[in-house]
């Protein structure tokens, strides 16, 4: 998934000539703290929210602190991790996305990427979730892949969850059934601890959820 694919249909920009003020109109529309400033085409930078007002820009023109404005963006063919990696450090909620010329095209919104994210990992799709709990050293996805399908089942999509300060890790399995006893059966035999099973759909939309919100709260926005 490249960043041309996942720029926001609806999120605008504001041209330097525009005040503050409606800049900040902008952001509370979209409901992000940054917003594209852009001349013709022309990527000037991103402003944010604290920085019209640690200037006191409300009712001056963005372009008499051009200098002050945030110069980050990435190119149309990056990948959705690129992107979620920038967002993250620099705690980003919009960022723009440039053509291999430099011109503007349009920006990726941490909205934008959290739901291309919930289709990339099939969170939407039927099935089960089986959570393993082991040390990190002991973690091979060919292995587990390998006890999975050998039960003619496949996993959509996992997650790796590791405890801050510990070598232990939540391997986290998507399956496509949701008919998971012969899976578990064959991890146990495997000695490894199956820590958690959601099988009724409305469990697997809390832990959804969950995952969402520790996401959000991995990009720290």
């Amino acid at each position: 998934m490249l960043a041309e694919n996942l720029i926001s249909d609806s999120l605008t920009s504001v041209n330097s000539h525009e005040k503050g003020k409606k800049a900040l109109n902008y952001m509370d529309m979209y409901r992000v703290s940054h917003i594209p400033v852009v001349d013709d085409s022309k990527y000037l930078g991103l402003i944010s929210d604290k920085t019209i007002y640690d200037l006191n820009l409300l009712d001056a023109p963005i372009n008499s602190y051009l200098d002050k404005l945030n110069i980050v963006h990435v190119h149309k063919q990056q990948h959705i991790f690129e992107l979620a990696i920038l967002m993250y450090k620099l705690k980003l909620s919009v960022l723009p996305v440039l053509d291999t010329d430099h011109y503007y095209l349009g920006a990726v919104t941490l909205y934008d990427l959290a739901r291309r994210f919930a289709k990339l990992f099939s969170l939407e799709e039927t099935g089960g979730v089986i959570v393993l709990e082991m040390d990190v050293y002991n973690y091979s996805l060919s292995e587990i892949s390998r006890i999975v399908e050998s039960n003619n089942v496949k996993i959509l999509s996992s997650f790796m969850d590791r405890r801050p300060g510990t070598n232990m890790l939540d391997v986290i399995l998507k399956l496509n059934q949701e008919d998971l006893s012969p899976v578990i059966q064959a991890f146990m035999r495997y000695d490894y601890n199956v820590k958690a099973v959601y099988l009724d759909q409305s469990e697997l939309k809390d832990l959804y959820k969950d995952r969402f919100d520790q996401f959000m709260k991995f990009m720290n926005i």
